[in-house]
C-alpha cells in the first residue's frame, strides 16, 4: 500500500476531508447584525442637522443655491460625528463654514478651532468664509470653494 493511504501499520489513514466545524466561523456575519462596526453620527446630531436644515440663514440659502449648480456633490448641515458641517464635500474631503459675527468672539472662535481640529483628524480640510464675504463676493466665495473641491479631488470640476 502507498504510504499516503495506509499507516505503517497498515491501517488506512484519517480522510483527508474537512470536518464541518472546521467551516464555521468564529464570528457571525454582518447579515446577522453583527460582525461589523460602523462609526454612526449620533442621533442628537442627525435631528440637529435636520432642524438646521429646515431653518437655514438666509446667507447658507443662497450659498446653497450656487454649490448646488457645481458638477461635485455637496450636501447642506451634514452630520459629520460629533459635529454638523454648513456645507460638506466628501468626495473633496471638504468642509465649508459661514461664519457670523458670533464666531469672533473668543470662546466661540476657540470651539471652532477645537471642531476644525476634529475635521482634520478626518481627513477633511475646513473652509470658513465670513456671512458679510458671501453677500458681498458671492461669485469669489463659490470660485474658491470650487478651486479648493477641484484641487482636493485632483481634477478639474
Amino acid at each position: 500500500m502507498n504510504a499516503d493511504v495506509a499507516g505503517e501499520t497498515g491501517e488506512a489513514s484519517p480522510s483527508p476531508i474537512l470536518k464541518p466545524s472546521a467551516f464555521t466561523p468564529t464570528q457571525p456575519s454582518p447579515i446577522e447584525g453583527e460582525g461589523f462596526e460602523r462609526n454612526r453620527t449620533p442621533t442628537r446630531t442627525v435631528k440637529r442637522a435636520r432642524r438646521l436644515r429646515a431653518e437655514p440663514t438666509w446667507t447658507e440659502a443662497k450659498l446653497w443655491e450656487r454649490l448646488r449648480e457645481l458638477p461635485v456633490r455637496f450636501r447642506r448641515q451634514g452630520p459629520v460625528g460629533p459635529y454638523v458641517a454648513d456645507f460638506i464635500c466628501h468626495r473633496a474631503s471638504l468642509v465649508v463654514e459661514v461664519d457670523g459675527d458670533v464666531h469672533n468672539l473668543t470662546h466661540v472662535a476657540l470651539r471652532d478651532l477645537k471642531r476644525d481640529a476634529w475635521f482634520e483628524g478626518q481627513g477633511y480640510v475646513t473652509l470658513r468664509v465670513s456671512t458679510r464675504e458671501v453677500e458681498a463676493d458671492m461669485d469669489g466665495v463659490v470660485t474658491r470653494i470650487q478651486n479648493l473641491a477641484s484641487n482636493r479631488i485632483g481634477k478639474v470640476i
